[in-house]
């Protein structure tokens, strides 16, 4: 099925007038119930969507309608989907991707930015946007030094209503820095601590030069967090120093690296927020297909899944159902609930990105770390 206006326009006639008259005063792309058409304008030889929808195929090709510059595809969406996406414009031979210059809606990333398809019944969540009634916290880049690595550089964040005569639960964030950028975690915080949704709490961000390596299941990294890290937050700032009060999160393979940490300091961190965790293991041999990267990863889920135990209180795990790594984290969490952990798993219709976890941000958040608010209904 294509879209009602594309089939009006393939219909005829298709005069100059009658294409800015198709253009004028719509939204792009055009969604139609659970059906949506992606449309571009222009002269080109091809154009291709370029999308990370896991099962469906990454590249699928625009038809031009005869007689005019406008290119469109339907395919069907799902309600309550949201789905980052490319086009690809192809002339003299070369491939240029680039934005839907149609659509106003875009997510960025370390990469740089992609378009944003809405499903029906999808919303942006107010909560992400600053509230000028929520006081702001105060968020300070701060230097220590570890035994582990030497000098690290922190951001830390003391909520609005900061008093040196109350003790805060400790939240540890993973790639913290990036979940500023490109999941609005600093409006989050201010928005769900205002509300009383989430507990007035420090928040360490913290990153790594090497990621890829030192969240892989490194050991150093994790004496790094447990040995170093929140030592140093626990001398400096009035913290709860119990394995309830803390909470350690991350995404991708930060999400290893708070699992990892956690099982290789169990009882640490009574709280564990996972997104899109890097979960990848085997069920036969000790190679995935996800390449050498991920072989430590593999590894370490082998021995977690072979004896998993409990270690910690509450973990949320959360991915999106667009994902490669769906069957990876939807096969953690029975094995979580297996060990006796109260355990909370949300899926969403979305892709491995940031306003994926930005969007379930407010559910794990108020769930690990409930404030007055929300402490009345548990």
């Amino acid at each position: 099925m294509t879209a009602r206006a594309i089939v009006e326009l393939e219909a005829g006639p298709r005069t100059p007038q009658d294409v800015e008259a198709f253009f004028k005063g719509r939204e792009f792309p055009i969604v139609e119930g659970k059906e949506i058409s992606f449309v571009y304008r222009g002269g080109a030889e091809a154009v291709h969507l370029k999308h990370w929808v896991f099962g469906l195929p990454s590249s699928q090709s625009l038809t031009r309608i005869d007689g005019t510059e406008v290119w469109h595809l339907t395919l069907a969406l799902p309600a309550n989907s949201r789905v980052e996406y490319k086009l690809e414009v192809v002339r003299e031979g070369n491939g240029q991707w680039m934005r839907d210059p149609l659509n106003p809606n875009a997510a960025h990333d370390p990469f740089g930015a992609n378009s944003v398809a809405h499903g029906l019944g999808y919303a942006v969540p107010p909560w992400i946007h600053h509230d000028p009634a929520a006081k702001p916290g105060k968020l300070d880049e701060i230097t220590f030094d570890s035994k582990t690595f030497g000098r690290r550089g922190l951001g830390v964040y003391v909520p609005a209503r900061f008093s040196r005569k109350r003790r805060y639960p400790l939240l540890v964030v993973h790639d913290g820095h990036d979940y500023l950028r490109y999941a609005s975690l600093g409006n989050i915080l201010d928005n769900l601590m205002h509300r009383l949704e989430v507990a007035d709490a420090i928040v360490v961000l913290t990153s790594s030069p090497d990621r890829l390596l030192e969240y892989a299941d490194h050991e150093r990294h994790a004496r790094f967090i447990v040995e170093d890290l929140v030592p140093f937050v626990e001398r400096v700032f009035p913290v709860e120093a119990r394995p309830q009060s803390r909470c350690l999160m991350g995404a991708s393979f930060g999400a290893v690296a708070s699992l990892s940490t956690a099982i290789r300091y169990p009882g640490v961190f009574g709280r564990l927020l996972l997104q899109s965790g890097s979960f990848a293991f085997t069920d036969i041999g000790d190679r995935n297909h996800r390449g050498p990267l991920f072989d430590p990863v593999v590894a370490f889920m082998n021995r977690f899944r072979a004896d998993p135990t409990p270690i910690s209180e509450r973990v949320f795990v959360s991915c999106g159902m667009y994902e490669s790594l769906i069957y990876e984290n939807r096969s953690l969490v029975p094995l979580l609930l297996s060990t006796g952990m109260d355990v909370r798993y949300v899926e969403a219709r979305d892709g491995h990105n940031w306003e994926n976890w930005r969007d379930r941000l407010r559910e794990g958040l108020s769930w690990l770390m409930p404030g007055p608010f929300l402490h009345v209904y548990e």
